[in-house]
């Protein structure tokens, strides 16, 4: 190198060196300034979201004559099942301290609340069937802070979604918009009235969507949130961050009673064919295909000769039902319905249930290892449907886990992440009979049955199959697990029959 190019050299380095030294104050204000106003520009759409929309989210309370017992006290979150499932001590004497602070002249008159927002001018509102659930007076406070008596139009006790209606007009409404169009990572905000602190705010995010297997409804597609929801949000509006209802708040999982991040909403598309029959019919009108059906795993997939784990077995087939008419049997492996693939039984489920009854339907099956396609006309729902179903599945819970004094549920991914364990781990203890052989050894609930008899297992039916097998022992040996750590249990029980 030159002597003239060393020096050009040198000075390029200098000038590029003073400059760095100059401006690297300025990059670094710039870009505060610049994501402060991202901040202030975002907090100011949440606010003005919620000022556009909070007019149209109401406080709902209710009122109940009982004879003893309690039914209401427990606030509006869930039925008791659900809360005591989940929520344990901290239920009952949540249910205990209500009894104590209300006064002695009302003590026959229990009380709940909860959320709901206004869907049309005249004063329809869409909450959950949980909150006005049997109850004789449903008093609803705008955020203007006028009351109005409500009367309910209809319910759907097996998708949790309710439609009452206040007589006033011109009343401000909530657009609905459209939950199939929402995406999992999306900004949500909630509203609502949480431990009677009406127009409360909170803001989070879509954690998953097509939440089933909860064990809240009969029918369950549930978008899961971050979103702060608490005793007194069940009903209210989950929201884009367009000021549309995408859902209905109806749960939360919890181990305390309170907010852990883990709550569920009624995608709003659900609730909007529930509300549409309810306003028509004041019911619900579901179609019927007369199955009973279960997923398809690994072992099955091998016993069938699939290629993979894909599709709805068929376990059985209702007499006289459109299935056994279109033909279908036991075996049979349904892997679409109108040409949309099914990812598991809730799937089909749903879809079975909001199709018009009397359409035709086509479903795609593998039989005898060959594939095929089904028509078939989908019926409506026996008007004893969910009540026959409850008692199925109460029967095959099975006499000998009734003599043991447990209540058993699927392995959720919720469950798993909430109590430590791996997906198909095992089975989850709901439930605990006081008194019971389980209960004499300490099973207690969100411990996880791992093995029968020795007998590994990881859902419900192989857990049902292994006790199945226990012949005339009375005693039943179970691996149970609690956090990092298992240990054996022998139940021993009595044979009443």
């Amino acid at each position: 190198m030159s002597s003239k190019q060393n020096v050009l050299a040198r000075l390029w380095i200098f000038t590029a060196c003073f400059l760095c030294v100059c401006l690297s104050g300025l990059p670094v204000a710039a870009q505060d300034n610049s994501d402060t106003s991202m901040l202030e520009r975002s907090g100011k759409a949440f606010s003005a979201v919620v000022k556009k929309v909070g007019p149209a989210v109401v406080y709902i309370s209710v009122e109940k004559t009982v004879k003893g017992g309690s039914s209401l006290s427990g606030g509006d979150m869930a039925p008791e099942d659900f809360l005591r499932r989940f929520f344990g001590n901290q239920f009952e004497q949540f249910q205990q301290r209500q009894q104590r602070q209300m006064p002695r002249q009302r003590q026959e008159q229990e009380v709940g609340a909860g959320s709901g927002f206004i869907i049309a001018p005249d004063g329809l509102i869409l909450t959950n069937n949980h909150v006005v659930e049997d109850v004789d007076n449903i008093k609803v406070k705008l955020a203007d802070k006028r009351e109005f008596t409500a009367k309910v139009v209809g319910t759907d006790p097996q998708s949790d979604v309710a439609l009452i209606k206040i007589d006033a007009n011109n009343l401000p409404t909530l657009p609905l918009g459209d939950s199939n169009q929402l995406e999992v990572g999306e900004w949500v905000i909630a509203i609502g009235s949480p431990f009677e602190l009406s127009q409360s705010v909170t803001v989070g995010v879509v954690s998953a969507k097509g939440r089933n297997r909860i064990g809240i409804n009969d029918y369950e597609n549930f978008i899961q949130t971050d979103a702060a929801i608490n005793p007194g949000n069940s009903g209210g509006p989950l929201l884009n961050v367009r000021g549309q209802a995408i859902g209905i708040n109806t749960a939360i999982f919890s181990r305390t009673g309170g907010n852990m991040g883990i709550g569920f909403a009624i995608p709003i598309n659900m609730a909007k064919t529930v509300e549409e029959q309810l306003r028509s019919h004041g019911k619900v009108i579901r179609g019927w295909l007369g199955l009973i059906i279960q997923d398809v795993d690994e072992n099955l997939a091998q016993s069938f000769g699939l290629g993979k784990a894909e599709g709805i077995l068929v376990s059985e087939v209702t007499p006289d039902s459109p299935a056994e008419k279109a033909g279908l049997k036991q075996g049979d492996v349904i892997l679409s319905f109108n040409g949309a693939p099914l990812a598991d039984v809730s799937e089909l489920r749903n879809q079975v249930a909001m199709t018009t009854p009397g359409s035709a339907a086509t479903l795609d099956i593998i039989r005898n290892k060959q594939q095929q396609k089904v028509p078939v006309v989908i019926a409506e729902q026996p008007a004893d449907f969910s009540t026959k179903a409850k008692m199925k599945m109460q029967k095959q819970r099975g006499s000998l886990l009734e003599k043991l004094g447990l209540q058993l549920q699927e392995l959720t991914p919720e469950l798993a992440t909430q109590f430590g364990y791996h997906n198909s781990q095992g089975v989850i203890v709901s439930e605990v009979e006081q008194g019971s052989p389980a209960d004499n050894v300490g099973i207690e609930p969100g411990q996880l049955i791992e093995e029968v008899n020795r007998v590994r297992v990881h859902n419900l039916s192989e857990l049902k199959d292994a006790l199945g097998k226990n012949g005339s022992s009375n005693q039943v040996l179970l691996r149970i697990r609690t956090g990092e750590y298992s240990k054996y249990v022998a139940l021993k029980y009595e044979d009443k029959e």
